[in-house]
């Protein structure tokens, strides 16, 4: 196979991979921890209107999901692809941080979470990917 179009099937296997982890999360979170008494969290709008009554504990796995997400996926990425392992995580590692970015946007999530997501969850999950990809 052309290391081109293997590079190309290493992202999109790092992009489906990461994004099943990070729903796997998510879906799982509301069991282990479950949202706030009144919270709706069925809907976009629901959860905007909601999240003032979110604890610290309830960002555990969104984070988790987001960090996980991205490491898992990077990983995937650096482990098919034939050469620029790195590059390939990083573009695994862009992608989840637009997500973020789009989400930080749209979710009126506490600033400390919003900072803690976007600084730990992304670029060092995926540069964690690589390392562990490429020595695998």
């Amino acid at each position: 196979m052309k290391p081109m179009l293997r590079n190309l099937l290493a992202v999109l296997a790092g992009l489906v991979t990461g994004s099943v982890v990070n729903m796997a999360l998510i879906m799982i979170g509301g069991s282990v921890i479950p949202p706030p008494e009144g919270a709706d969290v069925t809907s976009m709008e629901g959860l905007k209107a909601s999240l003032h009554l979110f604890e610290t504990r309830h960002f555990l796995f969104p984070f988790l999901a987001h960090a996980m997400g991205t490491l898992v996926g990077a990983y995937v990425a650096a482990r098919i692809s034939t050469d620029k392992k790195m590059m390939m995580a990083l573009i695994i590692g862009a992608f989840f941080l637009m997500s973020g970015i789009m989400n930080v946007m749209s979710l009126p999530a506490p600033a400390w979470f919003n900072a803690t997501d976007m600084v730990l969850a992304y670029v060092p999950m995926a540069w964690l990917g690589y390392l562990l990809g490429r020595r695998a």
